[in-house]
């Protein structure tokens, strides 16, 4: 009987053991997947809006793209969308680094006129959104794109 206790005492142990590696693993992937989400998100994920906050953030984000659109002319248009089109069936890391959506922007041939109408309405929309943030917010919201920038710049090993 004794031996037989043994036995499974030794069992349970060396399966808890063997178990442990996936756990640990499972959270590990879990975490991962986590930061992954928020990178996505860009770095008004990590500042602990409220959801006010968050509210006016989309409001502007969606004004700029519709005064964006409105700059356009309507070939522009269609060639931004068969970009996006054309990304969207793609793995991030197919598109390359730090790509996004610039291929698409790059070829729409803007005049200067409306490249400066674009960075006037990135500039307001900039403006705004700091606005809405507190002073706390708002140099999380610096030290994340300084360390983007610091990033950019080194060369890869």
């Amino acid at each position: 009987m004794k031996l037989k206790n043994l036995y499974l005492i030794a069992g349970a142990i060396a399966l808890s053991l063997s178990a442990t590696p996936f756990i640990v693993n499972a959270q590990q992937m879990a975490q991962t997947a986590t930061q992954v989400k928020q990178a996505h998100n860009g770095p008004f994920e990590r500042l602990g809006l409220s959801e006010e906050q968050k509210t006016k953030i989309k409001e502007i984000r969606r004004n700029s793209r519709t005064q964006m659109d409105a700059v356009l002319t309507p070939e522009q248009k269609q060639q931004l969308e068969a970009a996006k089109q054309a990304r969207q069936g793609q793995p991030r890391q197919q598109r390359g680094q730090g790509e996004g959506g610039k291929k698409g922007w790059a070829s729409l041939n803007l005049t200067e006129e409306q490249k400066t109408k674009m960075r006037e309405i990135r500039e307001s929309e900039k403006n705004q959104i700091q606005a809405i943030l507190t002073p706390q917010q708002q140099q999380q919201l610096k030290e994340f794109q300084d360390n983007m920038r610091s990033r950019r710049q080194k060369p890869n090993s």
